[in-house]
């Protein structure tokens, strides 16, 4: 009789044990799932602005638009343009770490400052801008 409740015990452990590690197994390919990275693009500038200055947010966003479209109207990518003389703007400045104009890429805890390359090629390259969002938001992706 011993030996039957023992083998009895023994058959409830190894089951119980391999049940544990399908649930716990099965729970891990869930969470393993990535969902995709979600990209903002923001352009900090002020109310009075240069011709450069508009052209950085005009070929910035229209970049944005034409290399994600797909992406852009899920929203995994999004274009801000936010104006730092507007009331309650310096929250958003301050969480992006930025106090004056910038042209930032922002997913998660990366921050990729492009503020530079923005204002040396908007107006008088473009293709060199949107190549350099390109070059910066693809590694984000995969």
């Amino acid at each position: 009789m011993k030996k039957i409740i023992s083998l009895s015990v023994f058959v409830l452990l190894v089951v119980t044990f391999f049940t544990v590690n399908s649930i716990a197994a099965d729970k891990k390919t869930h969470t393993d799932v990535s969902k995709p990275a979600k990209v903002e693009v923001f352009y900090f500038h002020f109310t009075r602005r240069c011709v450069t200055c508009q052209a950085v947010e005009t070929e910035s966003q229209k970049a944005i638009e034409a290399l994600y479209p797909i992406q852009y109207k899920k929203g995994l990518i999004t274009f801000k343009s936010v104006n730092l003389d507007v009331k309650g703007s310096e929250v958003l400045a301050a969480k992006c770490k930025t106090e004056g104009q910038a042209l930032l890429v922002i997913s998660g805890k990366k921050r990729i400052d492009l503020t530079e390359k923005g204002f040396m090629y908007a107006k008088s390259s473009p293709e060199k801008l949107k190549a350099e969002l390109k070059k910066t938001i693809d590694p984000i992706l995969k």
